[in-house]
């Protein structure tokens, strides 16, 4: 059994464990609201960049000059998974839901008989795939020296997937995330990014609407589809940013409860333990003296 010593020194470091979960907490939510604005304002930019590309797209949709980006390569043999998860940990599962989600999507594709390929973005999913599939990793990104997420980052992103596509290196390009929707919701996302989905075509007066381009819509999508490409890269990772500091927010908060019921279960046992022993040397004194 320990001693009084020891039951006051776990305590004490219960203590100290539970103020340092309650500033990780206060500061990831000091973060998150400024990573939340940021997500919440690059959604409706990036929401109508798709708008537009699906409405060039579904006008040049069979022609024999449709962009690669849009078109394919006629093949899905070869399928590059970008897995864009978080620095840090403490932050509950949040990062290993999104390469769960990856890993599932790998194995299914492997199943059939597919090739699948790794550019993870983020030392956290890095970690957890290279378990099972370092051979398969080409490519791996560390952002942590970045204090503040920008384009650039997502462009630099970009051009390397475009890089390798433009070699032949891959056929299908799929992006994993997690999308932020609440404090304690993020959903982990698995979107198609090479050959870009296009959407099919709303019913009603808005279908109606046909536009006249110009310059040609394939010489459009030649420029816009590459810009699009770093947009929704972008928006991954803003929307990750987010539902990382919401859920190292809500890790943190249970963390710190946790701690407070440790510390009442502890110092039950302790003022238990401690009211034993001085009931234990008053029977001693007490037998002593009616023994003499």
């Amino acid at each position: 059994m320990a001693s009084l010593k020891d039951m006051r020194v776990r305590i004490a470091s219960t203590k100290a464990t539970q103020k340092i979960t309650k500033a990780m907490q206060m500061v990831a939510a000091s973060k998150l609201r400024r990573a939340q604005s940021a997500a919440e304002a690059a959604r409706p930019y990036a929401d109508k960049m798709a708008a537009v590309i699906d409405n060039i797209a579904s006008a040049a949709a069979g022609s024999p000059g449709a962009p690669a980006l849009l078109a394919g390569t006629g093949s899905d043999q070869v399928h590059l998974l970008l897995v864009c998860t978080g620095e840090r940990g403490l932050s509950g599962a949040f990062n290993s839901a999104i390469v769960r989600l990856a890993r599932d999507r790998a194995l299914s594709l492997m199943n059939q008989g597919k090739e699948v390929k790794f550019f993870c973005v983020g030392r956290k999913g890095y970690e957890q795939l290279r378990r099972l599939f370092d051979d398969q990793i080409v490519e791996h990104m560390d952002l942590r020296a970045v204090r503040q997420l920008g384009f650039t980052n997502a462009e630099d992103i970009a051009k390397k997937v475009l890089a390798r596509f433009d070699a032949g290196e891959f056929d299908v390009c799929t992006l994993f995330f997690s999308r932020f929707r609440s404090v304690i919701a993020q959903i982990p996302t698995a979107q198609q990014i090479i050959p870009l989905v296009v959407e099919e075509p709303a019913t009603g007066a808005a279908a109606a609407t046909s536009y006249e381009y110009e310059p040609e819509e394939d010489e459009i999508l030649t420029r816009l589809l590459p810009r699009n490409l770093a947009v929704q890269i972008f928006r991954a990772l803003l929307e990750n940013n987010a539902s990382f500091y919401g859920a190292q927010m809500t890790a943190m908060d249970n963390a710190t409860r946790n701690a407070g019921e440790m510390i009442r279960k502890q110092t039950l046992i302790y003022n238990r333990t401690r009211q034993a022993m001085i009931t234990k040397e008053l029977i001693e004194i007490i037998s002593g003296a009616e023994a003499v």
